[in-house]
């Protein structure tokens, strides 16, 4: 699987037009959204109809229509083949030539920290809200298909609004601040409840307010993704083509290490500080990517 992301990266990066970019993370981020929904949710949902055997064949089978339309694609056969090369680059020499590729160490800085809140901020409020007297069924279903939901809208969204040629970084900062401002709602609703010593009971507008809540927070996160994920690929534009694979793969990397660094250590800072002083932490990690736009290179721009 890791394997086939680094090959369709650098596919999409070699053919989108700068004006596809937008557009084209798009269909990235919804289809893979969409793929995990499917896989994970209704295909487990056939299994009392279908063996282990036919479910397997079936994925495979998937995988052998994908196979064959990657084959026929007109457009895969028109990419340059790349030059024959005598020996392959040091792997040091390799990641200098990575970095010094425009915009490439802020890029890296930006999709390391941009998720750090929201990640945490996802892990740990979902569980917040059980101790307060949210019901585990009701949880499961707004923060798991209402956020795959919402997670999916947000990013058509974006690639919308990059589409009818709205500016990557005014977008990114107009999100960014709307993200702040909902966790900075939901700290504010946590410190709330534990002032008055009070449960989400069924039907009070606190409830529904916690719960709307988490899926505006993934419906802003799925907009956010997909305007950063363009300004990725912008950025692996700008590098030479036998680089732009191992430009894309590097920042994609950082970029799920900075989504799963909080989501796992979001339950020790909780632990160790309190929930409260951590919801405080969530909010300056979440604050750090605006003030951080404000020194994007003019490459980016």
């Amino acid at each position: 699987a890791a394997v086939q992301d680094v090959a369709l990266d650098a596919l999409a990066v070699q053919l989108l037009e700068p004006a596809e970019l937008g557009p084209g993370s798009t269909v990235q981020v919804v289809a893979y959204k969409l793929g995990a929904a499917l896989a994970g949710g209704a295909l487990l949902a056939l299994l009392p109809t279908l063996s282990w055997t036919r479910l397997f064949l079936l994925l495979a089978a998937a995988y052998w229509v994908a196979a064959a339309l990657a084959w026929a694609a007109p457009a895969l056969r028109r990419l340059p083949r790349p030059p024959p090369s005598e020996r392959r680059p040091h792997t040091v020499r390799l990641l200098r030539d990575v970095l010094a590729v425009p915009g490439t160490v802020w890029t890296a800085g930006f999709v390391l920290t941009y998720k750090l809140g929201e990640q945490g901020a996802s892990s740990l409020f979902p569980l917040l809200l059980l101790d307060r007297g949210v019901s585990a069924p009701e949880l499961g279903l707004w923060n798991g298909v209402g956020a795959m939901v919402c997670s999916i809208a947000g990013s058509s969204l974006g690639g919308t609004l990059l589409a009818k040629h709205w500016e990557l970084l005014p977008l990114l900062k107009s999100v960014l601040r709307l993200r702040l401002g909902g966790l900075a709602c939901q700290t504010a609703l946590l410190f709330h409840l534990d002032a008055l010593g009070a449960s989400l009971g069924p039907g009070t507008i606190l409830r529904g307010a916690a719960l709307l809540s988490l899926c505006l927070q993934h419906f802003l996160g799925g907009l956010v993704t997909t305007a950063t994920f363009t300004g990725m690929m912008r950025c692996s534009q700008l590098a030479p083509r036998a680089l732009q694979a191992t430009h894309y793969s590097l920042l994609a990397t950082l970029e799920l290490l900075g989504k799963l660094l909080l989501g796992a250590l979001a339950g020790a800072l909780a632990d160790g500080l309190g929930p409260h002083p951590c919801f405080i932490l969530l909010l300056i990690l979440s604050a750090l990517p605006l003030v951080y736009l404000g020194l994007a290179p003019s490459t980016l721009l």
